[in-house]
């Protein structure tokens, strides 16, 4: 029996999606949305975490590290992701928390169970409709320095903020506010912060 934990923040297609799963005698099935799903992980102790890319309570990125067990790999559960290709900086962001499956979530219901059953016995899956998104993911032209520059900046912090924050000179935090806006093709600021989040790069 693989115990699958379902994370998604949309309640209805949550519950819809695991009582779909639950129909294959070989899944155990819970649910829950992001804000509980560190818990649940404890408690539940899932073979496999299938965990939708969008969270309601962190914008951009959702906390996939925190279902990964950073710190009991040994009891970790092995990571899905339901993704979207038009959302490369979020899939890049979970091959990086050591993802193992990824399920585009416009395709069938049927690719989520063979994803499952997959990830369970260790192997990587790939849904063919996100090959596209994987291509753009690997050419985010942010560094991680940038990244974090920008984050800070998308969470409202000031240059001076961003310079102790991050322990550099304001000019630097100038110079790589300037670069992101270049490398984005943003206007500015505010757009290279709405440019990154809705690639998912933030």
């Amino acid at each position: 029996m693989i115990r699958v934990l379902l994370v998604h923040d949309a309640s209805l297609v949550r519950s819809v999606l695991a009582d779909w799963l639950r129909r294959e005698d070989d899944l155990r099935v819970y649910d829950t949305p992001w804000r509980a799903a560190p818990g649940r992980v404890r408690a539940v102790r899932p073979d496999v975490c299938a965990a939708d890319l969008e969270c309601s309570d962190t914008p951009g990125v959702p906390p996939l590290t925190e279902l990964c067990g950073r710190g009991a790999e040994r009891t970790a559960p092995r990571l899905l992701v339901l993704a979207d290709a038009h959302r490369p900086g979020l899939l890049r962001r979970a091959r990086e928390a050591g993802a193992l499956g990824y399920v585009g979530k416009e395709g069938p219901p049927e690719r989520l169970v063979e994803g499952i059953r997959r990830v369970a016995e260790g192997e990587r899956f790939v849904d063919d409709t996100l090959g596209f998104g994987f291509l753009e993911a690997a050419e985010m032209p942010l560094t991680r320095r940038e990244l974090s520059v920008l984050s800070l900046a998308a969470g409202g912090a000031s240059v001076a903020e961003i310079a102790g924050s991050l322990h550099l000179s304001h000019g630097t935090v100038r110079n790589y506010m300037a670069a992101i806006t270049r490398k984005t093709g943003a206007r500015n600021r505010i757009d290279a912060i709405r440019i990154s989040q809705g690639q998912g790069w933030l």
